[in-house]
């Protein structure tokens, strides 16, 4: 685990071409951490992978801040070439982003496995 961005904290795994960032809300704040978005883009740098999946299986809400953030950090990876996936969203986190405007930016999946193969088309065996 690796505590960042004002109590976030997350655990890294790298896949194929993708990094999976696991989101946890932390119940402690720390001044002066680098935001959200800023973290998540450092890990994207350190390991030269612009696609990223968030699992968000832990994160019962997100603050407007938070959802702009997400957003700024999504158009940083897509001017990038990358592209950004959040997963496991509760209903609260999504009515969030939704009223925020965000849906169609922060597109948003059920697992690990449905955020990955969302950018392909189902393909004949």
């Amino acid at each position: 685990m690796i505590d960042v961005a004002n109590g976030w904290i997350h655990g890294v795994e790298r896949g194929p071409g993708w990094l999976f960032i696991r989101l946890n809300a932390a119940p402690k704040a720390k001044g002066g951490a680098p935001t959200l978005a800023d973290s998540i883009w450092n890990l994207a740098e350190q390991h030269f992978v612009y696609r990223i999946v968030l699992e968000c299986d832990d994160v019962q809400r997100l603050t407007q801040v938070e959802v702009d953030e997400l957003g700024e950090l999504r158009d940083r990876l897509d001017a990038h070439g990358g592209v950004m996936r959040l997963c496991g969203l509760s209903p609260t986190c999504v009515d969030t982003i939704e009223n925020c405007g965000m849906s169609q930016v922060l597109p948003h999946y059920d697992g690990r496995e449905d955020a990955v193969l969302a950018h392909r088309p189902t393909q004949p065996r």
